[in-house]
């Protein structure tokens, strides 16, 4: 994961180059991106649920999100049957792993609307 630092200083950098544009793709780019970018709390919503995965399908990390679903379910189901153990441990484990996620959401969600942003100004630099 990136430093808030350089988060930040990609932000900027991006910024400067919206500014740069003419006032039509200007008007462009805030346009497309206000559709595009995600909102820092619904993601962290997504991730307190604890149903793991959920999250990452909002910002459409599709593969982690089944992965983390998958474990999830697995471990639940585990819960009842006579692996009570195993099922609580995987359950603890995807917990403790998507705690990062959801104490670091506003720069996980910031990175990721960065990365998305330039996609977006790139196109209409291109176009």
């Amino acid at each position: 994961m990136k430093s808030k630092e350089t988060i930040q200083e990609d932000e900027e950098r991006i910024r400067k180059w919206v500014r740069e544009l003419p006032d039509d793709k200007r008007l462009q780019f805030f346009q497309q991106t206000e559709q595009a970018l995600k909102d820092p709390d619904t993601y962290a919503a997504l991730n307190y649920l604890f149903i793991a995965g959920l999250h990452h399908f909002y910002l459409g990390k599709w593969l982690r999100g089944f992965i983390n679903l998958s474990i999830f379910i697995t471990g639940a189901v585990l819960l009842f049957t006579q692996f009570t153990a195993a099922g609580l441990l995987l359950l603890i484990g995807i917990t403790v792993i998507e705690l990062k996620d959801l104490f670091y959401s506003q720069l996980v969600v910031q990175d990721y609307n960065n990365g998305v942003m330039e996609k977006i100004y790139h196109n209409l630099v291109k176009g």
